[in-house]
């Protein structure tokens, strides 16, 4: 019986459909879809990592009273909860409105005989003065105390909620960075003071553009409105040369890089939707010294708290715009060097080759 095998046929790949791309231009595809598929990414991780879940740690709160049985009552609150209050004591009403007009404190609980009063601002922070009630009206009703809510510093008709500032900052803010690309395409050849001067002319553009809409179109701001506009012009300016400055480093990685400075990270901690002591960890500490925070402080003092200072706030802004200077000029002398280097060595290969064709003939 014979063991011969036919030798095995082999069966060759199905044809491509012609429709179909071939794998070179799905990775063509992937490659130019790969930055925003990071800024997506990167989007979701900020925005539903800094708002998903607020939760209080800190919130500055106070109890009105003199007498012994206020200090308890403040301590019974910051025993229970667990680093998530602060609660301080006042003597009088008088002491705790002034407290939260100087924004030192969110709310005030003032008990009496028949009734229980929070006083709050809604022109703070409209969240925090719900996490306030939402530690003080079970307390009130657990008292069998009339529980009534007085907003020490309201928002305007036209803004009740003091949140139309921070959407004022998203304006500027995308405004600016969406203009660095072609800013850096268009000056690239300029020198440093024209491309200062011209970063400059853009902040100030942008920042009134915002400021004419927010005033004069939507009435949203009551006063002050050039000296908030100075203040956006300069935290525009910021994130100008901030950009410019990175471009000739991260080239096309340039919007994404803006992306996550003056977006993910910026409108996340600036305070606008919740206030630092309500965001996680890592926002409430971006607060301390990002931009966007800085602006939004500065223009809430100027439009609901006249009178507040704000020259900390200015001289974070005037950081900013420091090292987005310092980056234009760095990498500006770093591109001069490299062309120099560049122009050395084509000159050194061309006497080379001069020297060969000399020796040849």
């Amino acid at each position: 019986m014979s063991t011969h095998r036919l030798p095995a046929v082999k069966t060759l790949p199905s044809p491509r459909p012609r429709f179909w791309p071939s794998g070179k231009s799905w990775g063509h595809i992937f490659i130019h879809l790969l930055i925003p598929l990071v800024m997506g990414t990167g989007m979701a991780f900020a925005y539903l990592g800094g708002f998903h879940a607020p939760a209080p740690h800190n919130v500055p709160l106070a109890v009105v009273g003199a007498g012994p049985e206020a200090k308890v009552f403040a301590q019974t609150l910051n025993d229970k909860g667990d680093g998530k209050l602060q609660v301080a004591t006042l003597a009088t009403e008088a002491d705790a409105r002034q407290q939260i007009i100087d924004q030192k404190i969110t709310a005030a609980y003032v008990p009496a005989k028949d009734h229980a009063t929070l006083m709050v601002s809604n022109a703070s922070s409209q969240a925090g003065a719900a996490t306030a009630e939402e530690v003080f009206l079970p307390i009130a009703y657990q008292q069998h105390l009339p529980f009534n809510v007085e907003d020490v510093r309201p928002g305007n008709e036209n803004d009740p909620a003091g949140q139309a500032l921070f959407f004022m900052l998203v304006a500027m803010s995308v405004g600016s960075y969406a203009s660095v690309v072609a800013l850096a395409a268009a000056t690239a050849k300029l020198n440093v003071g024209v491309r200062l001067l011209t970063a400059a002319g853009v902040g100030v553009v942008m920042s009134g553009i915002s400021t004419l809409v927010a005033g004069p179109v939507y009435h949203v701001l009551t006063g002050n409105e050039w000296a908030i506009w100075l203040m956006g012009a300069l935290y525009s300016f910021g994130i100008v040369t901030v950009g410019l400055g990175l471009h000739p480093i991260l080239g096309k990685w340039t919007t994404p890089a803006l992306t996550m400075l003056f977006v993910m990270f910026n409108f996340t901690s600036s305070g606008g939707v919740f206030p630092s002591f309500l965001s996680p960890s890592f926002f409430a500490g971006l607060n301390t010294f990002w931009n966007g925070a800085a602006w939004l402080t500065s223009a809430k003092d100027l439009t609901y708290f006249p009178g507040a200072q704000f020259g900390v706030e200015g001289l974070k802004l005037a950081l900013w715009a420091l090292v987005g200077v310092g980056l234009i000029v760095a990498t500006h002398l770093a591109t001069v060097k490299k062309r120099q280097l560049a122009d050395d060595a084509a000159l050194v290969t061309a006497e080379e080759e001069e020297s060969s064709i000399v020796a040849a003939g």
